[in-house]
């Protein structure tokens, strides 16, 4: 009796943990984004998300990681258009938009794009790419206040502008101070929900002392 139940136990255990296919195949892919070394890495990482988002169909978060990885790889390299990446990711995140809209990852990211976009000129940019960075710095903590991810972006994007318009170490300080604390309690939806940032936020936040 007791062998019996040991192994009807052990069934309902492998049952309950089982991977379903898109799991897997996330799996597979957050191990690519991970180990991007090259922006031709970091590339093929999102080439693999967009393709497994057009096979679901009913996931964001293919689209989320296929949107980041395309971000990250424009960091790696200068051959790049920068505003050729950006229409690249909001082709990306309106995909993601159009399954679940209102996502405060998806206006992080939105917000890590329009902050590219200023950067490409900030002296002529500024004014329009920054009330977008803005509203989706507003629009992601409302979604999620626990988040932390926003409160990172926006601090380093304040790290890099000038005190003139509101940036400096000051300002910048306060905002990721506020992002590692969020970190330190925050918890992802799930294993395959984004989790990264911290390390980030602590190496900025010791920049700005």
């Amino acid at each position: 009796m007791k062998k019996a139940f040991f192994f009807i136990s052990l069934l309902f255990f492998g049952i309950v943990n089982a991977q379903t296919p898109y799991e897997d195949s996330m799996a597979i892919g957050l191990e690519k984004y991970k180990a991007a070394g090259t922006a031709d890495d970091m590339l093929a990482a999102a080439t693999f998300f967009e393709s497994l988002g057009d096979t679901t169909k009913d996931k964001w978060l293919p689209y989320y990681y296929a949107a980041h990885a395309t971000l990250l790889a424009s960091k790696m390299t200068s051959k790049t258009s920068k505003d050729k990446v950006a229409e690249r990711v909001n082709e990306l995140i309106a995909k993601a938009d159009a399954i679940e809209a209102d996502i405060s990852e998806l206006f992080c990211l939105k917000q890590m794009v329009a902050v590219m976009q200023i950067f490409v000129n900030p002296m002529s940019r500024f004014q329009t790419y920054g009330e977008i960075a803005a509203e989706a710095f507003a629009n992601a903590k409302t979604t999620d206040p626990t988040n932390p991810r926003p409160y990172l972006i926006e601090g380093m994007y304040l790290m890099n502008m000038p005190e003139g318009i509101g940036g400096g170490k000051v300002p910048a300080k306060k905002l990721l101070q506020k992002a590692i604390v969020l970190f330190d309690s925050f918890e992802p939806a799930s294993p395959l929900h984004p989790n990264w940032g911290k390390e980030q936020a602590e190496k900025a936040l010791a920049a700005c002392q």
